[in-house]
């Protein structure tokens, strides 16, 4: 039987759609993390309503910290925006608030890490269109090594299980999270988990699921991680992408990894960057027509993929539109009857 673990679902907009928070790109520039300063309170709650779904791993509110972030989230305190050296408290806040959340002893949190292209306005983790000074692995390691200090010097290691590095749009940024964990100290499982927005199955920036893994596994480019998959990604993708996922793994001769999926919610909604609007199928042109349940649909492919050996070891929930109420039903699918 395969090995199956709950994740959470998507933070941002449960927070959205059952607290009726806000976001902004100008007001809110930490977005979901933005509760770690204005409304921790808040923020429990949404997090522990997944904690009661029965989660195994529960994600921390950090997907789009950044120092840059803090800097331009101004409060009474500090009106022109949180430096650097007022941060850790509200890193503390994040792991503090995921362990309440977690409600189950047995469950664990995981520092939830997006992309460089996630900290940018607007965002750039679908495109992987980044700005100049952080066009290349790199800076991209420099930046997300920096982020990982951060952490690191907040005290907050200890209190974590995993590190997860989410929504990755690009291969040099698969290449530099590897290396940057591997220099920041921080001695942790974590997993890479990358975005499939396109029409094909290649990464924003054009890389084949075979030279993911290569990326991703490779001995000698830093740790190799716990687990790997994809993230932030249409449901009708997922069965074509991890068959590819399994073939790229069986051909590169290495350690198969915990496959990771956590796909976009229930109905298929898409996102517009330009509007900041999440439209529904119709209206975004999303014509796929299989309509079982979303988390039919995702056990399904957790069990396709185990019959077929390609993976033993299973890390499943959801992203953007993903409840807890979703969540739930999906830990069901995986009981034993």
């Amino acid at each position: 039987m395969a090995t199956v673990q709950i994740l959470d679902g998507g933070l941002g907009t449960s927070l959205g759609d059952q607290y009726n928070i806000k976001f902004s790109s100008s007001e809110t520039p930490l977005w979901a993390s933005h509760l770690l300063v204005s409304d921790p309170a808040t923020l429990e709650a949404c997090q522990s309503d997944f904690g009661h779904a029965g989660v195994d791993i529960l994600l921390t509110a950090t997907y789009q910290v950044s120092a840059a972030g803090f800097a331009r989230t101004k409060t009474a305190q500090h009106p022109n925006g949180i430096p650097r050296d007022a941060i850790a408290p509200y890193l503390r806040t994040a792991v503090d608030v995921a362990r309440r959340a977690k409600v189950h002893d047995s469950a664990r949190v995981a520092l939830s890490l997006g992309p460089y292209g996630a900290c940018m306005i607007p965002g750039q983790e679908y495109s992987g269109a980044y700005d100049a000074e952080h066009d290349s692995e790199e800076s991209l390691y420099a930046w997300h090594l920096e982020r990982l200090r951060m952490f690191d010097e907040a005290g907050v290691v200890g209190d974590l299980e995993f590190v997860a590095f989410e929504t990755l749009p690009r291969l040099d940024e698969v290449r530099a999270v590897r290396r940057a964990i591997g220099d920041s100290g921080i001695k942790l499982p974590f997993w890479i988990a990358c975005v499939f927005p396109r029409d094909d199955e290649l990464l924003p920036d054009g890389s084949a699921v075979r030279e993911v893994v290569e990326a991703a596994l490779k001995p000698g480019d830093g740790p190799v991680p716990w687990g790997l998959g994809i993230n932030c990604t249409k449901m009708h993708k997922l069965p074509g992408l991890v068959g590819s996922f399994g073939q790229a793994v069986k051909e590169a001769g290495v350690e198969t990894p915990c496959l990771v999926l956590y796909p976009d919610g229930t109905n298929g909604e898409v996102y517009n960057t330009t509007t900041q609007v999440w439209e529904k199928p119709s209206e975004a042109g999303d014509n796929v027509s299989d309509n079982r349940p979303w988390e039919v649909q995702l056990a399904q492919v957790v069990n396709d993929s185990y019959e077929k050996d390609n993976f033993k070891e299973f890390l499943v929930g959801g992203c953007c539109k993903a409840s807890h109420h979703d969540i739930k039903k999906l830990g069901e699918q995986f009981k034993t009857k």
